[in-house]
């Protein structure tokens, strides 16, 4: 059972289809979706309305290739602080979700607080991003670790 915000969804096997099929291509008209899936337009529109309402599916978006728009280089920004109180942790929170190069932050467990996925055009450019976000927020100890090659980024959850 998928659930957010307290509402729950039960999803059976064709909900799984229609989300595996949707996270190829969700631009695909629904005569489409519904012939991959074996179903009819009718319930499957039913379905996807459910999911979306349930809060099992997001906005559509669109993926766009980092290099194609010139954001060649991926860092991941391992983060240890010695401060914890609530008033530094909404400080540093609004800094990351104001900067558009983290693609993604996550709190983790053991020895580094935080680690951030960030995209910008070159070094001089993750520079910048650093030096704005230890003027906004104090860090202990920041590690960047720069990308050399995507191996594999996916994108679709194993439904």
């Amino acid at each position: 059972m998928a659930t957010k915000g307290g509402r729950g969804v039960r999803l059976d096997e064709l909900d799984r289809k229609i989300l595996r099929e949707m996270q190829v291509d969700a631009g695909r008209s629904l005569d489409e979706i519904a012939r991959i899936v074996g179903s009819s337009k009718t319930p499957v529109w039913n379905r996807i309305r459910k999911m979306r309402d349930g809060g099992v599916i997001g906005p559509d978006t669109v993926i766009v290739d980092p290099q194609a728009i010139g954001l060649d280089a991926c860092f991941f920004v391992l983060i240890r602080t010695s401060e914890h109180e609530a008033e530094w942790q909404n400080r540093f929170l609004a800094a990351l979700r104001a900067r558009p190069e983290v693609q993604e932050a996550h709190r983790l467990a053991g020895e580094i607080d935080y680690i951030l996925k960030v995209r910008v055009a070159d070094a001089r450019a993750y520079d910048a991003f650093y030096q704005a976000l230890i003027a906004e927020v104090r860090v202990f100890n920041v590690t960047a670790l720069l990308s050399m090659e995507e191996i594999k980024a996916e994108t679709a959850l194993p439904v």
